[in-house]
């Protein structure tokens, strides 16, 4: 076995897991390969950008590291039908939710993490108020580039980051997406409404009501 280094000194990227994942999910997930994938889209979701977040199951089969975690588990020396057998229980579980869509071309399977966002986004389509577009084969699915954290934004827009509000923008980086968190400053700036409270208040309207 290869021994980890450690994690690195200096400022390092996280992905936000809900609470409920470790109280009610962990303790009933008894598949290693069911835990990694699960992981994997919590982090993967977590990496794109904008409405709807979702994988394909074609994208899913082309995420190296993804494959590499899952390769040689229950002795199936094919990491493609690990995965499967993974997003089968994961979905039976009600951890993922799964969404077929076919046409001529064939038939396309979606997948969305059983948030608010997820389940939203799930009645939409069936609704035909939301529209998938059709995904070919990518190494790197919807990867967006590194963006500037909380505390960058806040001293770009506002002004001088005070100690006593480093741990509020702590925790809003943990529990709002990030494109929210961007958007919301930028509606502060735009209406000369330059202060956190502000900036908090909108963040809270959107998780309440719906960003729409």
């Amino acid at each position: 076995m290869k021994s980890f280094v450690g994690f690195p000194a200096g400022k390092v990227r996280f992905t936000p897991i809900p609470n409920l994942f470790y109280t009610d999910l962990l303790p009933k997930i008894d598949d290693l390969a069911e835990l990694k994938l699960t992981l994997f889209m919590f982090w993967l979701l977590h990496r794109q950008k904008g409405y709807p977040r979702y994988l394909t199951l074609r994208e899913l089969k082309g995420e190296g590291l993804l494959l590499s975690a899952l390769r040689c588990i229950d002795k199936e020396p094919d990491a493609k039908k690990v995965l499967e057998k993974a997003l089968d229980r994961a979905v039976r579980r009600g951890t993922l939710l799964q969404l077929d869509i076919s046409d001529e071309e064939g038939t396309a399977h979606y997948f969305f993490v059983n948030t608010a966002q997820g389940r939203k986004a799930v009645k939409e389509v069936k609704r035909g108020e939301l529209l998938l577009e059709k995904t070919g084969y990518v190494e790197e699915p919807h990867i967006e580039r590194p963006r500037p954290n909380i505390f960058e934004l806040y001293e770009q827009n506002i002004g001088l980051l005070q100690p006593l509000l480093a741990e509020k923008l702590e925790e809003a980086e943990r529990d709002y997406p990030q494109n929210w968190i961007e958007e919301a400053f930028q509606i502060a700036v735009e209406r000369n409404a330059r202060n956190w409270r502000y900036i908090e208040a909108i963040l809270e309207r959107w998780e309440r009501e719906g960003k729409t």
